[in-house]
């Protein structure tokens, strides 16, 4: 491939493409990272402030630097967070977003395709199912090779609450949340352990009766961002983080399985609308897809999950 081997585009330098900025530096990973905005002189800052963590001790020399376009050209990995987000006093709904960023998609996707198809490309910007979608179906650009960050987030504040009501470090709480990043997702709960004990044990194995509500921790996990959002005006530390665990399994060829948004062909029976299931991640991209085992009930909420993406897809006009 024709790319300088750990050079990382970010494209925006808002408050999300800043943190994911910070964030990838501090994977100690990178041997380049260019950050691209239409607001050039925000770029030049953000990528001189960064810059200087450099010279600390045991952080690497990493070039940092703002640049254009023509930066995709030899990049190893691209990252899309350029886009309005949600505001407070403005209806809090990603979707509600979908037909200006697709316009925003367009022009970001159409400048990185003049320099680069070989690039892995990671899609943060909201609405991210219908993001991705535009991307891997509308520019003639290898679908493996654009990855939406997709219910990554959602599926780290699945396991953060779990983990919470059960006293025991999130990381040993397994399980995924699927479908739309957004007011479908839902927690696939047949697959939901702690250290291999069954969700349906817990409270035998724990010695303490939780009684869990699922709904309740589903609806949590949806309202988790909205909350961040009203708290302190913007998102950005926990999607940043998605973003560095993917780009970790990308440098590293990890082969890790990770909840991330893509078109899917034929998985559970749902075709030509991207959300997520889990996906083999690998320094190609998504590797495969994977159709893990679902309760019925799971498999329709997925299938409603998706049926609501392709309303917006169809209104949009964007489908091919």
């Amino acid at each position: 491939m024709n790319f300088v081997k750990n050079k990382l585009v970010v494209v925006g330098a808002g408050m999300v493409g800043s943190a994911v900025l910070n964030t990838v530096l501090s994977l100690n990973l990178l041997s380049e990272v260019v950050i691209v905005d239409i607001n050039e002189k925000k770029a030049r800052g953000e990528a001189l402030d960064a810059s200087h963590t450099t010279s600390f001790a045991y952080s690497p020399n990493v070039n940092v630097k703002s640049g254009t376009y023509e930066d995709c050209k030899d990049a190893q990995i691209i990252v899309i967070t350029a886009g309005p987000s949600l505001k407070i006093g403005e209806e809090l709904d990603r979707l509600n977003l979908a037909g200006t960023n697709v316009k925003v998609m367009k022009s970001i996707m159409d400048n990185i395709t003049k320099y680069t198809k070989e690039a892995l490309i990671i899609v943060v910007t909201n609405p991210v199912d219908i993001a991705t979608y535009y991307c891997q179906n509308c520019f003639d650009y290898p679908k493996n090779k654009i990855i939406g960050t997709g219910t990554l987030l959602d599926t780290a504040r699945m396991r953060k609450i779990i983990g919470k009501k059960f006293n025991v470090d999130s990381k040993n709480v397994h399980g995924y949340v699927l479908g739309e990043h957004g007011g479908s997702s839902f927690t696939a709960w047949s697959g939901v352990n702690i250290a291999g004990i069954p969700f349906g044990e817990l409270d035998k194995t724990f010695g303490e009766s939780n009684n869990i509500d699922k709904d309740q921790v589903n609806q949590e996990v949806r309202d988790a961002g909205l909350e961040v959002l009203k708290l302190k005006g913007y998102t950005s530390s926990g999607i940043a983080m998605s973003v560095s665990r993917l780009v970790k399994a990308i440098l590293l060829n990890e082969e890790s399985i990770l909840p991330v948004s893509s078109t899917l062909e034929g998985e559970y029976g749902i075709n030509d609308v991207a959300l997520s299931i889990p996906c083999v991640i690998t320094n190609n991209g998504i590797e495969k897809k994977l159709e893990i085992p679902l309760t019925d009930d799971e498999v329709k909420q997925l299938k409603d999950s998706a049926s609501n993406l392709s309303t917006i897809i169809d209104g949009l006009k964007i489908r091919e």
